[in-house]
């Protein structure tokens, strides 16, 4: 029996290691059991991180040889390292996860190696690869265990030539062609990696638009700047199979959603991204008495607590968006709220990214759902095309879409399409955070030229209208 922690937290990704931190800052006495030989989780080992670093070198690649001429640069034409690149990749994972060590021997949270499960309330079993089991008591134990790849019936991931997100990072060349299936962020992102590099890819997605849940003007629009890249579409289609030919060629089978003629995609690579479910197998959740859902997330109340005393779930495993940022809000809400402190989540507020090229990033209501809502609400929108830093940039694709509500002026959502999309939705972030309103976010000043003015004509766009165009 181990020492007695105040709290037992089961995973180590964003949402775990976070929750782990805040909980040590505010005294208590914590352990994290993580299975993985690292720590940091899907995100940090196998996702975001990995592949933002391949996003960026890849779009560093392509710059060099498309764009840079326009500015005055002549160079030969870029050889792909892919090799080095990979390394690039593996460098960045290793830093990330060295970081959270340090951070962890910095607060002093204890770190069991193994498979944790729940016989109990109040104790944790850890299941090393190898040696004796150890329980560990301990007052409370959250479960942070994430999420894994869904996967479609009757196809097999080999992480070689079928491959999920995690084959998909470690691919040792470039496919000639690549499938991907399903239209959802990680496929869009993997895809514009591949495609950058040069492969031909063909994205094969069930519903008849990109980016379910994402804003459908923002999606059609998006959706013309991939094709313009080069990447197809094959929307309304389900993938019927997979199957491996003697040349070491792929033919996946695709039909239409509503039945018909099926047609055959011939590929290198195909990747499986129709997103993720949540991972809670092990943790002897139904011996201890935790209740799931139909979906077999975690039920939680308003203070993340299950359906058993002193056992809590954040992240992936229980509903709402599989972000990081979200699970990372949720390990400090709990953390505080076992304190005695009011931790708390606003659900209104969490942006989403897409890392592509140009970014997407949004924040708060969709069109889509203020109208079902019924909501009367009122469009402010301005283009890149008439922003200054952004014609410097040669960066004038997409534009910033600012929903309010009539009566109150009050900002209900907000939709960026453009370059470095992803740092710019914060102020609207912070803006919808204290409920603030159009006007206030026209009357800020911003920096001139920058490519956040284009946040602010928006804004006054619900006014009286926009400056610049």
């Amino acid at each position: 029996m181990a020492d007695q922690f105040d709290l037992t937290i089961i995973g180590s990704g964003p949402g775990g290691y976070v929750c782990a931190i805040r909980a040590a800052q505010l005294g208590m006495k914590v352990a994290v059991v993580e299975k993985w030989a690292t720590l940091g989780g899907t995100c940090l080992n196998i996702g975001c991180i990995p592949s933002k670093a391949l996003l960026h070198a890849s779009e560093v690649f392509e710059e060099a040889g498309h764009g840079f001429k326009a500015l005055g640069i002549d160079i030969p034409a870029p050889q792909l390292n892919l090799k080095q690149m990979m390394n690039h990749r593996a460098e960045t994972v290793a830093s990330n996860v060295g970081g959270v060590d340090y951070l962890f021997k910095k607060n002093k949270i204890t770190v069991f190696r193994g498979i944790g499960s729940i016989p109990a309330a109040g104790k944790v079993l850890v299941t090393p690869q190898s040696g004796p089991q150890t329980e560990i008591a301990t007052k409370n134990i959250v479960i942070a265990t994430g999420s894994v790849s869904a996967n479609l019936p009757g196809i097999v991931i080999d992480e070689k030539q079928i491959v999920t997100s995690t084959g998909a990072l470690t691919l040792e060349q470039v496919p000639n062609k690549l499938v991907v299936i399903g239209a959802g962020v990680i496929g869009l992102e993997l895809g514009s990696v591949w495609m950058r590099l040069g492969a031909q890819v063909t994205v094969v997605e069930y519903l008849d638009r990109i980016l379910p849940g994402m804003d459908s003007e923002v999606a059609r629009q998006f959706q013309r700047m991939l094709q313009k890249q080069g990447m197809e579409f094959k929307l309304s289609s389900k993938v019927a199979g997979i199957d491996k030919q003697e040349n070491g060629s792929l033919q996946v089978r695709v039909e239409p959603a509503k039945g018909g003629e099926a047609e055959s995609l011939e590929a290198d690579v195909a990747l499986v991204a129709i997103g993720r479910k949540p991972f809670t197998e092990g943790l002897g959740l139904d011996i201890a008495g935790v209740a799931l859902d139909e979906r077999g997330r975690v039920r939680v109340d308003a203070q993340y607590k299950s359906s058993v005393d002193g056992i809590y779930a954040i992240g992936d495993v229980i509903v709402g968006p599989m972000l990081a940022h979200k699970a990372e809000d949720e390990g400090i809400a709990v953390a505080e709220i076992l304190s005695g402190q009011a931790g708390h989540v606003n659900y209104a507020a969490i942006p989403a990214v897409v890392y592509t090229t140009p970014e997407v990033a949004s924040v708060g209501k969709t069109e889509d759902e203020l109208k079902a809502e019924g909501i009367d609400y009122k469009i402010g929108k301005f283009p890149f095309t008439a922003n200054g830093r952004a014609k410097a940039m040669l960066a004038t694709q997409g534009f910033v879409k600012i929903l309010a509500d009539v009566s109150t002026d009050r900002v209900l959502g907000a939709h960026i399409v453009g370059k470095n999309a992803g740092e710019m939705i914060h102020e609207l972030v912070t803006l919808m955070e204290f409920s603030g309103a159009a006007e206030d976010l026209a009357r800020t000043t911003h920096a001139h030229p920058t490519l956040s003015e284009a946040i602010r004509e928006a804004a006054l766009a619900l006014g009286d209208g926009a400056i610049h165009i």
